[in-house]
């Protein structure tokens, strides 16, 4: 083998020295180079340097400047690997056709490369795949689109850069971060699809990012069909759709309170919303509600509130001329308000109360004389001011203990007896002035004054019960003689008469005072003096007579002594004496003038 090796240097040398250096050259190739070095074949120079095997690689990176990169920056497979020279995996002068670059398909490991297979990529069996035939291995593009046209839906309109959405574990999980886009995902954005706002055949740099871009049909739904504009996001946030979310408190000057709270935005927004503003005052959305038509004004805050168009609770009634007072307060409205022309409703009593009044108008009209607003069946009228002032147990009597009937209070008579009729058990004997003996603190308490009558009460009349003369409550049955009441102690048994006054007195029954010399026109001397009224008056008074005729002459009462049976006339006096009948005079007296009453 040396000798071969010398002759070959001779004859290079020789090749250079002489000029004909090329065709020696090529007269010595060991073999046809691949089609690839075809074009530098009779170039020997083009990939040796004479006598530098060394140099024989920069010739190669002088061609294959690809590959240089690779080298100096490490990347690709040739910068990956082990330096070595060319040569030792490439080699050529080994015909046309000949693979110097022979790959190992199934045991190529394509972590030495700058594409690394991974998930997806590394179940790809078949390397044709992604490279395609009769190109070089690294003209495999590294893009995705160069694969995964077909899967682009997008049609390219975002470009090729893939990667940016699409992972290598499956091409439909996109893992793109919208954040760093101009339209960031929050709340519900984060969870729609992308073709709910990329539409098909749409550029996805050409979505809009206004809401109405995707939410116009929502809009139509929701009510405002444009109505509202196109800053859907003054009310609706990225959280959810509904419930809007604009602050009506702070960002308008009218705050929303009770109802208004629920009601629906077109309730009140009938027209554009930048172009139709809607009043602030109550009647401009509840001009329908105004049951008043206009007559209150208004002012409808006055009376009715944000909780409940209905509740009407703060309107101060005192500010008006009726102020509601007792019961009044806790009447409804359409009590006295039958209509909703409020100011309409009298401000009389008798307006409301026709139906409770029992007087049937004929006290009039100015039921608060009687009736209270505390309670209509509580009167509080002031009997004081009527002819008629309650006193004692009057006052607590109860109106129809007097006023049988409501309809003729005025009518009712002042006199007790057209109440009283009932206790009167005089059987109206004492006429009608009751209150001459019964008072008003008790009507069995009577304080009649027995002096103002026929029949003054003096002495032991004073203590007597009415009872004891009054027989029954007819009083003026009572007899005024003292036998009326006194029958039983008339021990003369009538032979006195009636007139017992003559004799007896008010102080006591048994003080007798009857004069029988004065008042009988016959003194009592002697025995006479101690005779007893019957010895005397046997006989019964007849009537109107205050005695029975009694005879004035002895002989009247002494006729049974008369021993001597008339034989000596009726002048017994002539013998007998007034103190002994039985002591007699012999001796004639002298006469004397004859008494009143003595027979010539």
């Amino acid at each position: 083998m040396g000798w071969r090796r010398l002759a070959l240097g001779l004859l290079l040398w020789l090749a250079a020295s002489c000029g004909a250096a090329q065709s020696l050259e090529s007269a010595l190739s060991p073999g046809p180079v691949i089609r690839g070095h075809a074009k530098s074949e009779d170039q020997c120079a083009s990939c040796h340097v004479r006598f530098d095997r060394a140099a024989q690689d920069g010739r190669c990176l002088e061609c294959h400047k690809d590959v240089g990169g690779d080298l100096r920056a490490r990347t690709g497979l040739h910068g990956r690997l082990k330096p070595q020279p060319c040569r030792a995996c490439h080699t050529d002068h080994k015909g046309r056709d000949m693979q110097i670059a022979p790959l190992d398909r199934k045991g190529f490991d394509h972590r030495q490369t700058d594409w690394p297979l991974r998930h997806a990529h590394a179940r790809v069996v078949d390397c044709v795949t992604c490279h395609a035939a009769g190109k070089r291995w690294r003209e495999a593009p590294q893009d995705c689109a160069a694969c995964h046209r077909k899967d682009d839906v997008h049609q390219g309109a975002l470009g090729s850069r893939c990667a940016d959405c699409h992972t290598e574990n499956r091409w439909p999980e996109a893992r793109f971060d919208h954040g760093s886009t101009r339209f960031a995902l929050a709340g519900r954005h984060a969870d729609a699809k992308c073709k709910d706002c990329h539409r098909a055949g749409q550029a996805y740099a050409d979505a809009p990012q206004v809401c109405i871009g995707c939410h116009r049909e929502d809009d139509q739904r929701k009510g405002h069909k444009g109505r509202y504009g196109e800053r859907c996001d003054s009310c609706h946030d990225a959280k959810a759709w509904r419930p809007a979310r604009f602050d009506h408190d702070a960002d308008t000057r009218y705050a929303l309170r009770g109802k208004h709270r629920a009601v629906k935005c077109d309730s009140c927004h009938a027209g554009p919303l930048y172009r139709d503003k809607p009043g602030t005052d109550c009647v401009a959305c509840h001009r329908a509600d105004d049951t008043h038509k206009g007559s209150l004004g208004t002012e409808c805050a006055s009376c009715h509130q944000e909780a409940g168009w209905k509740t009407v609770g703060r309107f101060d009634h005192d500010r008006s001329r009726f102020p509601l007072l007792g019961k009044h307060g806790d009447a409804q409205c359409k009590s006295c308000h039958k209509s909703a022309a409020y100011r309409e409703v009298p401000s009389t009593c008798i307006g409301c109360h026709r139906a409770d009044d029992k007087h049937r108008a004929t006290l009039g009209e100015a039921c608060a004389s009687c009736h209270g607003e505390r309670s209509w069946k509580i009167p509080r009228f002031d009997h004081a001011v009527t002819r008629y002032a309650l006193r004692g147990a009057h006052l607590k009597a109860e109106c129809k203990a007097c006023h049988a009937d409501a309809t003729h209070y005025r009518d009712t008579p002042a006199d007790c007896l057209s109440c009283h009729r009932k206790d009167d058990r005089h059987e109206s004997q004492l006429d009608s002035r009751c209150e001459s003996c019964h008072g008003e603190t008790r009507w069995r308490d009577a304080r009649f004054d027995h002096g103002r009558a026929r029949f003054a009460l003096v002495g032991a009349h004073l203590k007597v019960e009415c009872k004891s003369c009054h027989a029954s409550p007819r009083y003026r049955d009572a007899a005024r003689e003292c036998i009326g009441c006194h029958r039983k102690d008339d021990r003369h048994e009538a032979r006195l008469g009636v007139k017992c006054e003559s004799c007896h007195n008010a102080r006591a029954w048994p003080l007798v005072r009857f004069d029988h010399g004065r008042d009988g026109r016959w003194p009592l001397d002697g025995a006479h003096a101690r005779a007893k009224c019957a010895d005397c008056h046997r006989e019964s008074a007849p009537a109107g007579a205050a005695i029975a005729a009694v005879g004035r002459d002895c002989i009247a009462c002494h006729r049974r002594d008369d021993a001597h049976e008339g034989a000596f006339g009726a002048r017994c006096e002539t013998c007998h004496g007034t103190s002994d009948w039985r002591t007699v005079r012999t001796r004639r007296p002298a006469a004397s003038a004859p008494k009143p009453g003595d027979r010539p």
